[in-house]
C-alpha cells in the first residue's frame, strides 16, 4: 500500500498558479459526488493575515480545480454538495452557540454567481449532525433536488421550484421521508439512501399465555433503503434487521465524527457502513469494540489505559446469504480506541484494512459462497493509527483515500504483499486462500507457478499436496470458464473449485493476536429485498434486480461435483483393472458426438508438447491407466450435471439445456484436468532442478545418469505430486506410471520399494519390468528380488515377462508352469523352447539310464500319459532339467 498522490499539495500547485499573493493551507474534503469529482474547503490569507474559507471543485481525473463559494471570514465548513449542473452549491458549517458554547450545524444554500448576500440559511441550525446531499437525476426535467438529514431528528428531500431564477425560501418545498433514525449513509453510485431504525416488533402468543413484560413489543434496529429514480417516486426497496447487541439503549454517545466518504451520518457509538457495486453485491459491515472478561473495567480516555479489549467486526454479504464474524482479542484500549478498518470492495473481494493490526481479504464475490479468507501484515506500516483515516473512493477499486493528510493511496500493491505473506511462516489455510485468490480472481498462474517453485524446498510439511491439489482444481475451473459455450455457463457453477471447506471456524495467530473467524448462514436473504414484480418500474435493470436474481439462483443452486464421487469408483473399478485385456474401443475416451473440438484431437495435440517433461508420454499398455481414470471422470461427471438439471435443483430447466451442453462442459473439464496435470508436473520437475535445455536424455536413461542427491529430489517431490493427482482422481500424464515406478526403484530400498508397489503407489508396466530385468546383477539375491517382483504384476504380463528373461531360472520356471498345465489336464499348444529337436538333445544322455528308468525318463512317461506328444514340449523340459543340473539352481 503506498501513496501515489496527495490532493493537498496538487490543489495548492493548481490554485496558487491563479493568484500567489495569499497562502492556501488547511485543506480538507467536503464529499464527493457521484461524477467522481471532490469538493474541498480551504483557508486562504492574505499579506495581513485576514483568514477566509473557501469551497472549489476538484476532478482528480482532469487535474482541474474550480472555485465555488468565497467566505468573508474563516468558518468550520464540515460537508458540501454540487447538483450535477454545477450551479447550485449547499453546504454545512459547523459554528459554537453564542448562549452556551455548543456546536450547532447550519446549513446554507448558494446560487454560483450571485453576490454573498443571496446566500439562503436551509434550517434554523441544530445541535445533531446535519449534512445536506443533492439528488443527481439523469433526467433534465425533473425538478431539482438535495436532502438534509439531521441524526435522530429526521431525513427531509426539499424541491427547488424555480432552480433557474432567484432562489429564497418561498422557493423550497420540503416533504418528511424518515422520522427517528440513528445512522444514514448515502450511496451516490447507486442513487440509494440507507438508515437504520427502532422497528417495533413483537412476539405472537401462544394459546393460553397472558400478555406480560416478557412478550410485549420490543425495539428491533432495522435497516432500510431508499432508491431514488430519475423519473419515478422513490420507494423502499430493503429491510433488514440487524443484530446490533453492543449498541447503548440511547443510540447517542454525544460525540460526532463527521464522515464524509461516504456520506454518514450518526454518532460514535455505531460504526457500519453499507458498501455495493453495479453487479448486485451488497455488503453491510459492522465494527464495535467490546469487554471479553469479568467483571468489567471502566475505561478511560487516556493513553495509558491498557485494559484489554476485543476488536470485532462483522460483514453480512447479503448476495451471499451469510454472515462473516472476525474477533481480534486482547487489543489494548489506548490502542483499540484509535482503530478505523476500512471496508473496500475490491473486485470479487472484501478488503479489511485494521492499523497496526493486520488486514483481511474476505471472499465474498458472486462467482461462489464465501471462502478462502486471507489474512495478512497491514497494508500501512509505518504511521499511527491517529493518522490514517481511510476512505473509500468512489467507482476506484485500487484507490483509497487518507482524510487526515489527502493522501491517494493504492492498494493493488497489495498482490505483492500476499506474496510475502505466502513466504512466512502463516498457516496452512491462509496459503490455500492465497493460492484460491491469484489462481480464481487473478488468473495470475505464473505468480502461483514461482509460489509452488518456492514451497517445492520444502516439500514434507502438510500444506504441500494441499497446495497442488488447490492448483489442480482451480486451474481446471478457470479454464473451463475460458473455454465453455455461452450457453452452458451456468452448468459451470457445478463444477469443482477448492479444497477448502465451506463454513469452518478459523482461529490462529497473526503479529501476536489472536484471529477468529467465524462464518453462518444468514437465512431468507430474498424476504428482505423487495421483489421485482413489486416495483415501481417491474423488473427495472439496477442492482436491486441483480441482488433478487442471485439470491434465486442461491436458493435453487445444484450441488457442486466433488473429486471424491470419482475417486470411490476408481478406489473398486482399479482393482479390477487389467489393462492387457482391455482395448482402447473398450474404454472410450469420450463418446462420438457432434462437438467441434474432439477429446480425441486435443490430447493427440498435447502429446506433441513433451518437451517440457523428463518422459516419454507413451505408455506400453493396450489401455493406459490415463484413458480409463479419464472415461471415469467423463461418465460420472456427465451424470452428475444430467441429475442437477432433471432434478431442478439449477436455476435452469432442462428444457434449456441439451446432453450436448452437458457433455461440452464434462468433455472441457476433464480435458482440463489432464492439461493442468502435465502443467503441475512440469513446475514440480522444474523445482526439481530438471531442465529440458540441459538434460538431453529422458526417461529410463535420464534416470540412470542422475546423481543420488537429484534422483533423491526427483522422487519426493513427484511423490507428492503422485499424491494429490491421486487424492483428486486426475489422470496422470502418460509416460509418469513408468517413470515415477522405476525412479522409486532406483531411489529406494528393495522392501520398501515392495510395499509401495503392494499398495499401488507403484504400477509395474512391461516396460518398467523390462529393464529391471535387463540388468547383468544376477547373484542369488537379485534374481530372488525380480522373482517377487513377478508375483507381483497379474499374471498374463508375469508369463510375457519370463518368456523374455534371459535367466537359467526362467526356463526352469517355464518348464515348471508347462509341465503343470499337462498335469492338471490344461492342454493347449505348447511354448516352445529355443531347442525344437527333441531327437538329438544334448546331454541327455548323461541323465538316461539303460534301463529309461531315470527320473526324467519316468517324468517324461507321466507327461505323455496325460497329453500328445504334440502338446509337450520336451525341448523345455529337458532344457530345464539340465539347467538345475549344471547352474545348481536350489529349490524356490
Amino acid at each position: 500500500m503506498v501513496s501515489v498522490d496527495n490532493l493537498a499539495s496538487k490543489l495548492v500547485t493548481i490554485i496558487s498558479a491563479e493568484d500567489n499573493t495569499e497562502k492556501f493551507n488547511e485543506w480538507r474534503l467536503l464529499g464527493q459526488e457521484r461524477n467522481e469529482s471532490f469538493l474541498f474547503s480551504w483557508v486562504q490569507t492574505d499579506c495581513e493575515s485576514n483568514a477566509r474559507t473557501g469551497i472549489g471543485e476538484y476532478n482528480y481525473e482532469e487535474n482541474t480545480f474550480t472555485p465555488l463559494y468565497l467566505f468573508k471570514r474563516k468558518v468550520d465548513c464540515v460537508q458540501a454538495s454540487l447538483n450535477n449542473t454545477k450551479t447550485i452549491v449547499i453546504f454545512v458549517i459547523k459554528e459554537k452557540n453564542e448562549n452556551n458554547d455548543e456546536l450547532i450545524y447550519k446549513c446554507f444554500l448558494h446560487k454560483i454567481g450571485e453576490p454573498l448576500e443571496s446566500t439562503l440559511e436551509i434550517d434554523e441550525g441544530s445541535k445533531k449532525q446535519t449534512f445536506v446531499q443533492f439528488l443527481d437525476f439523469k433526467v433534465s426535467t425533473q425538478p431539482l433536488k438535495f436532502l438534509l438529514l439531521i441524526h435522530q431528528e429526521g431525513i427531509f428531500q426539499y424541491h427547488i421550484k424555480c432552480p433557474h431564477e432567484k432562489i429564497d425560501k418561498l422557493s423550497l418545498a420540503s416533504e418528511l421521508l424518515v422520522k427517528n433514525f440513528f445512522w444514514a449513509q448515502w450511496d451516490p453510485n447507486q442513487q440509494t439512501l440507507y438508515y437504520i431504525h427502532n422497528k417495533v416488533r413483537t412476539r405472537g402468543l401462544v394459546a393460553g399465555e397472558e400478555m406480560s413484560h416478557d412478550t410485549g413489543a420490543k425495539l428491533s434496529p432495522t435497516l432500510s433503503g431508499l432508491q431514488f429514480h430519475d423519473d419515478q417516486p422513490h420507494e423502499s426497496v430493503l429491510n433488514i434487521p440487524l443484530n446490533l447487541p453492543h449498541l447503548s439503549s440511547v443510540n447517542s454517545s454525544g460525540t460526532y465524527e463527521d464522515d464524509i466518504i461516504p456520506l454518514r451520518i450518526h454518532d460514535s457509538s455505531l460504526d457500519l457502513i453499507v458498501l455495493t457495486d453495479s453487479k448486485g453485491c451488497v455488503c453491510i459491515c459492522h465494527h464495535y469494540l467490546y469487554q471479553p472478561v469479568q467483571p468489567i473495567v471502566e475505561l478511560k480516555d487516556n493513553d495509558d489505559d491498557t485494559t484489554p479489549v476485543n476488536v470485532a467486526y462483522t460483514v453480512t454479504a447479503l448476495h451471499q446469504s451469510c454472515v462473516i464474524h472476525c474477533i481480534i482479542n486482547d487489543i489494548p484500549w489506548n490502542l483499540a480506541k484509535q482503530i478505523r478498518p476500512l471496508f473496500k470492495l475490491r473486485g470479487d473481494t472484501l478488503v479489511v484494512f485494521i492499523p497496526k493490526i493486520c488486514t483481511h481479504i474476505l471472499d465474498v464475490g458472486l462467482n461462489h459462497d464465501p471462502i478462502c479468507h486471507i489474512t495478512t501484515d497491514p497494508l500501512i506500516q509505518d504511521k499511527e493509527p491517529n493518522l490514517l483515516y481511510l476512505a473509500p473512493m468512489i467507482s476506484a477499486d485500487d484507490y483509497v483515500i487518507n482524510l487526515a493528510n489527502l493522501d491517494v493511496i493504492d492498494v493493488g500493491i497489495l498482490d505483492t504483499l500476499l506474496i510475502n505473506t505466502f513466504k512466512s511462516e502463516t498457516s496452512s489455510e491462509n496459503k490455500l486462500a492465497i493460492i484460491h485468490y491469484l489462481l480464481l480472481h487473478l488468473g495470475d498462474t505464473e505468480t502461483v507457478s514461482e509460489l509452488i517453485l518456492w514451497h517445492s524446498s520444502y516439500p514434507f510439511t502438510m500444506v504441500y499436496p494441499e497446495i497442488l491439489k488447490e492448483f489442480l482444481l482451480a486451474t481446471s475451473y478457470t479454464s473451463v470458464q475460458k473455454n465453455i459455450p455461452e450457453n452452458a455457463v451456468k452448468l459451470a457453477t457445478l463444477l469443482p473449485i477448492t479444497t477448502v471447506k465451506l463454513g469452518f471456524d478459523l482461529e490462529f495467530k497473526h503479529n501476536g493476536f489472536t484471529i477468529n473467524l467465524r462464518q453462518e448462514v444468514f437465512w431468507n436473504a430474498s424476504m428482505m429485498v423487495l421483489s421485482p414484480q413489486l416495483r415501481i418500474i417491474p423488473y427495472k435493470s439496477d442492482i436491486w434486480t441483480k441482488l433478487w436474481d442471485h439470491l434465486a439462483k442461491l436458493s435453487k443452486a445444484g450441488i457442486r461435483f466433488k473429486p471424491s464421487q470419482v475417486l470411490d469408483k476408481l478406489r473398486i473399478s482399479l482393482d479390477c483393472y487389467q489393462p492387457e485385456a482391455l482395448s482402447r474401443c473398450s474404454t472410450p475416451l469420450t463418446p462420438s458426438t457432434g462437438t467441434s473440438s474432439s477429446f480425441a484431437d486435443f490430447l493427440s495435440c498435447s502429446r506433441n508438447q513433451t518437451d517440457f517433461l523428463p518422459f516419454h508420454e507413451i505408455d506400453s499398455c493396450t489401455a493406459s491407466r490415463q484413458e480409463y481414470i479419464i472415461s471415469v471422470n467423463l461418465r460420472e461427471l456427465s451424470m452428475h450435471l444430467l441429475k442437477q438439471t432433471s432434478h431442478g435443483t439449477t436455476v435452469f430447466q432442462t428444457s434449456d439445456q441439451s446432453a450436448m451442453h452437458v457433455h461440452a462442459v464434462a468433455t472441457r473439464y476433464v480435458g482440463a484436468q489432464l492439461e493442468q496435470s502435465r502443467q503441475l508436473c512440469q513446475i514440480i520437475c522444474k523445482a526439481a532442478t530438471y531442465d529440458p535445455t540441459e538434460d538431453i536424455d529422458k526417461g529410463f536413461i535420464l534416470i540412470n545418469n542422475l546423481n543420488e542427491e537429484r534422483r533423491y529430489v526427483l522422487f519426493k517431490l513427484l511423490e507428492k505430486y503422485y499424491m494429490a493427482v491421486e487424492s483428486l482422481a486426475f489422470p496422470l500424464p502418460q509416460g509418469f506410471t513408468s517413470f515415477f515406478a522405476y525412479l522409486g526403484y532406483r531411489t529406494m530400498d528393495f522392501e520398501m520399494f515392495e510395499q509401495y508397489v503392494t499398495n499401488r503407489v507403484f504400477e509395474l508396466q512391461v516396460d518398467v519390468m523390462k529393464i529391471i530385468f535387463a540388468e547383468n546383477n544376477d547373484s542369488k539375491e537379485d534374481t530372488a528380488k525380480k522373482l517377487k517382483l513377478l508375483t507381483l504384476v497379474p499374471r498374463q504380463r508375469a508369463k510375457r515377462l519370463l518368456n523374455q528373461w534371459n535367466n537359467p531360472i526362467g526356463v526352469v520356471l517355464r518348464a515348471r508352469e508347462h509341465a503343470q498345465n499337462i498335469l492338471s489336464g490344461v492342454t493347449g499348444q505348447p511354448t516352445r523352447s529355443r531347442t525344437q529337436n527333441t531327437t538329438n538333445v544334448t546331454g541327455l544322455g548323461s541323465i538316461s539310464s539303460g534301463n529309461n528308468m531315470s527320473p526324467l525318463d519316468t517324468f517324461l512317461d507321466l507327461l505323455t500319459a496325460k497329453a500328445s506328444l504334440a502338446d509337450i514340449d520336451f525341448s523345455l523340459l529337458i532344457e530345464a532339467t539340465e539347467t538345475i543340473l549344471e547352474e545348481q539352481i536350489p529349490d524356490f
